[in-house]
């Protein structure tokens, strides 16, 4: 299993990391959509947490293309993970109630046609104070799903 170790060590080397100033984070790699799906699975599962819903909204966007006049391909694959903590979210909902408005939290994963090599993993930022508590949970399991924890 001497292998593995190297594998894990490759996926990491192969993953960047993008802050955007939209208010996303992202991270991008060279694993397939499936192994970074089965990772983020793997790693929400790892943390105690339940998968409430997932989003194939890279199929209702292909799928409706025409319905609603366009023509364009913007995902080969997109899905989006939905899921809560019942211990941070009480914990950033007792600080402020109305971080109500994050909760689910959600991970993104997707492949666009531009780049079919690659595959995002990601998230929205969240704000200065109790919700960054939230973010770094999601960060750990971005970075996790794609074996950079």
């Amino acid at each position: 299993m001497r292998t593995l170790p190297l594998i894990i060590a490759a996926a990491c080397l192969t993953a960047t990391q993008a802050f955007a100033a939209d208010g996303y984070i992202s991270y991008t790699t060279d694993q397939s959509f499936d192994d970074v799906v089965f990772g983020l699975e793997n790693a929400i599962l790892d943390e105690g947490l339940v998968i409430d819903h997932v989003s194939h909204t890279g199929d209702m966007l292909e799928r409706t293309k025409a319905d609603v006049g366009s023509d364009v391909t913007l995902f080969e694959k997109a899905d989006i993970y939905s899921f809560c903590s019942a211990k941070l979210s009480r914990e950033v909902m007792e600080a402020d109630p109305m971080n109500v408005i994050f909760c689910p939290y959600d991970i993104f994963v997707i492949v666009s046609p531009d780049k079919p090599d690659e595959t995002t993993i990601g998230f929205r930022g969240f704000p200065e104070g109790e919700m960054k508590k939230v973010e770094a949970l999601l960060d750990s399991i971005a970075r996790a799903a794609i074996g950079m924890e």
